[in-house]
């Protein structure tokens, strides 16, 4: 997991911690922090070795910690936080030792993790999407009532 302690101690990824944590300071439900990151990165795992994907669990990883990370850039001026995202890692991932082809599989991820029709894909962006889904608890969050996610969004059972 070397390559992930790398992209946890990137200055590129810290920012954009940072700064989603500036941007989601008053938000009460929903934050894209490492706990986010980390359950995702987590039940991703699960699902790789429930389904027998063989995915590469710093793939997984590496996808997880960076899927949101433009979701300040979303608040700030309105670009989809996937296409941020999808921006940001590149350069972390090549600069943590990912390969051209591991980057792409990484980043294609990371920009089709809104994609509704990835739902079902047996691989990675398949893996992000249900473990993205599956990291909210709807089911017991006290703010579940204000939330604008929509009645058929919201993950109302433990799946993972």
């Amino acid at each position: 997991m070397d390559r992930i302690d790398k992209i946890i101690e990137h200055p590129l990824f810290l920012h954009h911690l940072r700064q989603n944590q500036a941007a989601e300071a008053e938000r009460r439900f929903c934050r894209h922090d490492m706990t986010h990151f980390l359950d995702v990165a987590r039940i991703g795992v699960i699902i790789s070795l429930e389904e027998g994907l063989k995915i590469p669990r710093d793939w997984i990883y590496a996808a997880a910690l960076l899927h949101d990370m433009g979701k300040h850039i979303q608040y700030e001026d309105g670009t989809p936080h996937e296409l941020a995202s999808g921006r940001i890692a590149p350069q972390i991932l090549q600069d943590c030792g990912y390969d051209q082809k591991e980057t792409t599989v990484i980043t294609e991820a990371i920009l089709k993790h809104r994609e509704k029709s990835t739902a079902q894909e047996k691989n990675l962006s398949g893996i992000l999407y249900r473990a993205d889904k599956a990291s909210r608890p709807c089911f017991a969050c006290e703010a579940e009532p204000d939330c604008n996610w929509k009645s058929d969004k919201k993950n109302r059972k433990i799946k993972y």
